[in-house]
């Protein structure tokens, strides 16, 4: 690759390559606070141009590396810093067995975590960036990390990915937060991404117990429920991505979450009631 660099979230080391320098450029940027690393990456990320003269003539980007999906369409140029990040989620979705995977938000109060999935659009993203900003510490937006041996949650602080009405939300809450460019268009709308603090860069490698799984859901009446240990495990197992592939450390992993952690599903009409209904769980 022509332009690359190198970064480590948490228990993951990355090296992306670009044929072009704008995608780099931002990762280095909003990325600047990361550790770096000498090693050997965990995972490598390639954004290639799917012809040669696509580097010039309407760029477009396709998304490769040690894992790939070999039908993705490529995305445009613009869209850059879409595909390194896309880019990094395939390579530890596909390519990652030392923790459980789990799709969700988590955050961090007092050495205890608070575990949030639910499908697209649910407000896991927007919740964790507003929790963030009331003093909780962002331990991921894209995945939780469990650990099979330990029981406990590690962090991996990506970037948080706003889409459509939560980026006016999340800049109005969060006024003095750094932001990424905004990507409209993108196959799921309008998309911006927020940098996690300081804090929370800091004590990446800080792992948390998990104390609270939420199962959000928006758009709907405020009302909550708790999940029984049944119905959280086998909604956990669609929200993961190596829980197959995990075998028989991935079941046990995941029954002694189920069975030690309580879960609630929390339907709400705005982010102020979610938070209030997060605030009342927690309690």
């Amino acid at each position: 690759m022509r332009h690359q660099t190198k970064l480590r979230i948490g228990p993951a080391s990355f090296r992306i390559g670009s044929d072009w320098r704008a995608p780099i450029a931002a990762l280095e940027r909003l990325y600047a606070e990361y550790p770096r690393f000498d090693d050997v990456p965990d995972y490598t990320v390639r954004l290639r141009a799917p012809r040669p003269w696509r580097r010039v003539i309407r760029p477009s980007v396709l998304i490769e590396g040690d894992f790939m999906l070999p039908d993705a369409a490529p995305l445009p140029l613009a869209h850059g810093l879409l595909a390194a990040e896309m880019g990094m989620n395939l390579q530890l979705a596909l390519g990652h067995r030392r923790h459980l995977l789990l799709h969700a938000s988590c955050v961090e109060r007092d050495g205890r975590a608070l575990v949030m999935t639910g499908e697209s659009g649910s407000g896991k993203s927007t919740l964790a960036a507003l929790l963030s900003a009331r003093g909780w510490r962002l331990m991921g937006d894209e995945f939780a990390l469990l650990d099979p041996e330990t029981g406990l949650i590690h962090g991996f602080p990506r970037l948080v990915s706003l889409k459509n009405a939560s980026v006016a939300e999340v800049e109005r809450a969060v006024p003095g937060a750094r932001f990424g460019p905004l990507l409209a268009g993108t196959p799921k709308g309008d998309i911006r991404h927020l940098v996690p603090d300081a804090r929370a860069i800091a004590a990446m490698d800080v792992p948390a117990t998990p104390a609270l799984l939420l199962f959000p859901r928006y758009g709907a009446a405020a009302d909550a429920r708790p999940v029984p240990p049944l119905e959280a495990f086998v909604r956990l197992t669609q929200a993961s991505t190596n829980y197959v592939s995990m075998a028989e450390r991935g079941f046990a992993a995941l029954t002694r979450f189920v069975r030690e952690v309580p879960a609630l599903a929390v339907d709400y009409p705005d982010t102020a009631a979610a938070l209030a209904a997060v605030e009342r769980a927690w309690a």
